[in-house]
């Protein structure tokens, strides 16, 4: 279940709030003691996540969805987190583990030896998850909060991402953007695909810019340009990402100053894109690279 963007923090009874984490969405699946970590686009990334493993140990049968984050000094680094996620070797993943752990925040269960709670309300799965006791070190169910007005000034002062504000009575409906679940970031950071990229200025092989669409009815819709924060390793990185296409993915036709020169790539690829909004023509103001999302797909984005 997936949570839509809003402006604002609801008000009234009805709803409860819980900080957003910055981090990776995953589905901990528990069967007969085996252990399957899935990603949002349905990966399996056990192996990345050796320090997880004892949550095979809890019950028989389980289904948790939550988001494994990187903390740093208390706070989560996404930046560090992607060093984790793409790990397929197991003796490489311990060595992370090691040295850099991840922790997973609990914040819904979907299913406790073998009865399906996702058609019960979310107040009833709350209820249920902190009966579990399943807090640890390297696991916690986080604290939720009446007050979000409160939750979101502390989580700015703090540092954190923002929060997310969830309906008492909400039904768990999976794979679905829901307006019961409702997201509100501090930062004004759009997730978008890129469609294209430009070479940097003398060079024919590094990246210096790439073009960017947001999914939409009739397809890829062209954002704009992005070419700040791409300089070194980020640019070469998302470089190595991009697969060559045989022409532009965009529905739209893009204006000629952005077009010239532009190497066109599957749109496959989602990436963050930190801005000050968007013209009224659509197109991100002064957008500025943040990272690479390898845990999103293009579906996953808002419409």
């Amino acid at each position: 279940m997936l949570a839509s963007s809003t402006d604002r923090v609801p008000a009234g009874d009805a709803w409860v709030h819980e900080v957003k984490w910055d981090g990776m969405r995953v589905l901990v699946d528990v069967r007969d003691g085996h252990l399957t970590i899935w990603s949002r686009s349905e990966r399996d990334v056990t192996v990345a996540f050796p320090e997880l493993a004892g949550l095979a140990e809890l019950y028989d049968d389980l289904l948790l969805d939550g988001e494994i984050v990187a903390l740093r000094d208390g706070v989560p680094s996404f930046h560090a987190l992607a060093d984790r996620m793409h790990v397929t070797s197991a003796h490489r993943a311990q060595q992370l583990a090691a040295t850099a752990p991840v922790t997973l925040m609990v914040f819904d269960v979907l299913r406790v030896l073998g009865q399906d709670v996702t058609g019960q309300p979310w107040h009833a799965r709350r209820a249920l998850l902190e009966q579990l006791e399943i807090d640890t070190a390297r696991w916690q169910v986080p604290p939720i909060y009446d007050d979000g007005e409160m939750l979101l000034g502390v989580t700015e002062e703090q540092g954190l991402e923002g929060i997310v504000s969830k309906r008492r009575d909400s039904l768990y409906l999976p794979g679905r953007r829901s307006a019961d679940w409702l997201k509100l970031p501090h930062r004004a950071t759009v997730s978008v695909v890129v469609g294209g990229w430009r070479p940097e200025t003398g060079s024919a092989g590094r990246l210096g810019a790439v073009l960017v669409g947001i999914p939409g009815e009739g397809g890829l819709r062209f954002a704009g340009r992005v070419g700040s924060g791409l300089a070194g390793k980020a640019g070469a990185r998302l470089r190595d990402l991009l697969e060559e296409a045989s022409g532009s993915p965009f529905a739209d036709d893009l204006p000629r100053v952005d077009a010239a020169g532009a190497r066109w790539v599957e749109p496959t690829v989602v990436i963050d894109v930190a801005s000050l909004g968007r013209t009224d023509g659509g197109r991100l103001r002064q957008p500025s690279f943040q990272r690479t999302r390898p845990d999103l797909t293009p579906e996953d984005l808002d419409a």
